[in-house]
Formats: C-alpha cells, sequence, structure tokens
C-alpha cells in the first residue's frame, strides 16, 4: 500500500458523521409532521400515528412517495414547499455524497499515485525510518536533496505515521518482499539505503534489491556487528557501516583526545562550522597536486576508488576526478 502525504479524517469517522446527519433530519422532520399531523390526509382517515409520521417521513426523504399519505391544509403544503423538500434534497445529498466521495476519494488517489510513479525516478528508497533511517533523510534533505524524491518503506505503523507526517511517500510492507519494493520502482532509483533494526533483515533487503536490479543500484546499509558487513558486501551492498564499531571508535577517540570528536561532529554536521562536500575537478585544477589548490581536498576520487594524496608519488587532478573538500560554513552569528 502506498500513502502519499495527506492530512485526510478518517473515513469511519467520516461515514459516521454523515449517518448521523441523515438521522437528524429524519427526526425533524418526524418532529415537523406530527406537529402539523392535523394538516394531513390519511387513506384509511383515521388520523397520524407517530408511526405514520416516521413513515411520511422516510418515504418523503427518499423520494419514494406512495401518495398514503399527503398534506392536506395550506399550513401543511406550505411546511412540505419549505420543509419536507429541501430537507429531501440534504438526505439525498448527504446518502449519495457519502458514496461520491468515497469513490471520488480512490479515483483522486489513483491519479495521484499514478502521477506520482510518472515522476519518479532516480528518487532514493530508505528501507526502515527508525533512528537511523530519520538521519539518513535528514542527511539527504539537508544536503539539497528533494523531498519529493524520497521513499520509505516501512511496516511498522508509528515509523510509518511519523514519515507521512514528515511530508515522505511511504510505501506500507516489509522491504524484504519484491512486490514492495517493486512498489517503490528500485529498478528506477538511484540509491537504496537499507536502515532496518536487524542485520539479518538488512541482508535479506540487500539479495532482493539485488535481484530485481541486477547489480545497477548503490545500496548503502547499515549493520550492527562487524562479522556481518562481509555478508552485506557479497550480498549486494556497495556500501556497509558498521555501527556498533563506528560508535565504539568514536567513544574511544572522546576519552583519549576529546577535541577530535568535536571535529568529527562539526564535520558530520551540515550547516554550521565545517562540513564535508564533494564536487567535479573544474578545468583549471587538471593536472596539479590536489594539495596545491586554494580548496582544501581531503580525498581524491577517480573511477569509484579513492587515491591517497601523500607520498612521493601524489596523484594529480584528472578530468572527471571527485575532489572531495572541507567547506566551511558560516553560522548565523558569523554572517
Amino acid at each position: 500500500m502506498i500513502h502519499l502525504p495527506l492530512v485526510r479524517s478518517g473515513p469511519l469517522r467520516a461515514l459516521a458523521v454523515r449517518v448521523a446527519m441523515a438521522l437528524a433530519l429524519v427526526f425533524v422532520v418526524v418532529t415537523v409532521v406530527f406537529a402539523g399531523r392535523d394538516g394531513y390526509r390519511d387513506v384509511n382517515e383515521d388520523g397520524l400515528t407517530l408511526l405514520d409520521c416516521f413513515y411520511y417521513a422516510v418515504v418523503s426523504l427518499s423520494t419514494t412517495g406512495y401518495g398514503d399519505i399527503t398534506p392536506d391544509s395550506p399550513g401543511a403544503r406550505l411546511v412540505n414547499i419549505l420543509v419536507i423538500t429541501p430537507a429531501r434534497v440534504l438526505f439525498l445529498i448527504i446518502l449519495v455524497g457519502t458514496t461520491l466521495e468515497v469513490l471520488t476519494h480512490q479515483f483522486r488517489n489513483s491519479l495521484r499515485i499514478d502521477r506520482w510513479r510518472r515522476k519518479l525516478k532516480d528518487h532514493v528508497v530508505v528501507c526502515g525510518y527508525g533512528t537511523k533511517g530519520r538521519a539518513a533523510v535528514s542527511a539527504l534533505l539537508e544536503n539539497g536533496y528533494d523531498k519529493s524524491r524520497i521513499v520509505v518503506v516501512e511496516t511498522f505503523e508509528p515509523a510509518l505515521r511519523q514519515a507521512i507526517a514528515d511530508g515522505l511517500a511511504v510505501v506500507e510492507g516489509n522491504a524484504t518482499r519484491s512486490a514492495v519494493l517493486t512498489d517503490a520502482d528500485v529498478k528506477k532509483c538511484k540509491a537504496v539505503i537499507i536502515a532496518t533494526d536487524t542485520d539479518e533483515a538488512s541482508l535479506l533487503i540487500s539479495l532482493t534489491v539485488r535481484q530485481l536490479t541486477a547489480g545497477q543500484v548503490r545500496i548503502i546499509a547499515a549493520v550492527r556487528e562487524q562479522e556481518n558487513a562481509t555478508l552485506l558486501k557479497q550480498g549486494g551492498a556497495h556500501h556497509v557501516i558498521v555501527s556498533s564499531s563506528t560508535a565504539g571508535r568514536l567513544l574511544g577517540l572522546t576519552t583519549t583526545a576529546p577535541p577530535l570528536i568535536d571535529v568529527v561532529e562539526d564535520l558530520l554536521t551540515p550547516g554550521q562550522g565545517m562540513a564535508l562536500a564533494m564536487r567535479s575537478a573544474e578545468r583549471a585544477e587538471v593536472g596539479r597536486n590536489p594539495r596545491e589548490l586554494a580548496t582544501l581536498v581531503v580525498a581524491l576520487i577517480r573511477r569509484g576508488k579513492v587515491l591517497p594524496l601523500g607520498g612521493e608519488r601524489a596523484a594529480l587532478v584528472e578530468t572527471g576526478d571527485m575532489l572531495v573538500y572541507i567547506r566551511v560554513e558560516e553560522t548565523p552569528t558569523a554572517a
């Protein structure tokens, strides 16, 4: 099931409100008819009882109109014109409107999903919207990624509601299933981020994605244990982040060299201080040593491989290289 960002009330609540309105309208008509029952003529000519008033209200509002009870006096006819007829129209609007609203909503939702599928291309599929998944989406948005090009796959209902509240398109289902990933258009996506709670689920998702995409989609996965990282890479993951070992290294840095952790957090926190960024090499930079550039380059990426910058045989910048550099972002105070 695909959920697009939309704020709406529950269908059961809307239906209950409409039924209550229809019943209230019936009671109003019964009250009006019973109050002026002397102005109505019954074929039995024995007067109108309360049951007759209910009967007349129901057959009149439903436009059945058997004609066995009719307004006879001018006052009763005036009430029929001013009250019964508008109530009849309103009653039909309430009943027919409920059906039309449901059909219209389904049709409109189908159109929105079809239009969303046609525009969806080069998107990022995030499997899991827990702590890691939300952090990954935040990083994408902070780096200028369009929210409409992010699709979340989730089964946990609170996380699913949170993703919808954040304005993201959500595919409800288990990401280990091929049908669910197909609903997320995984074959046309740019990358798949696997941020599940268990390493076993991450491995199954990676294998499923590789099977569906024939290895053409980049897979980034997070695992808890170091020993499972090799299995993830064998399962098709291009990049594997070991959360436990990474957290352990950061804890060690904080203990032995506290200022280093501040630098790492500053680099990983966009929008303030220093931040890691990547760009293509410019024409004027080709043939030069990366350390001689005005930009503080920390890594050189050539055909997907990271080249060392130190040593006697330092790599020179070539056409098509990507430069990983430290960008200094101005804080509001500095600005």
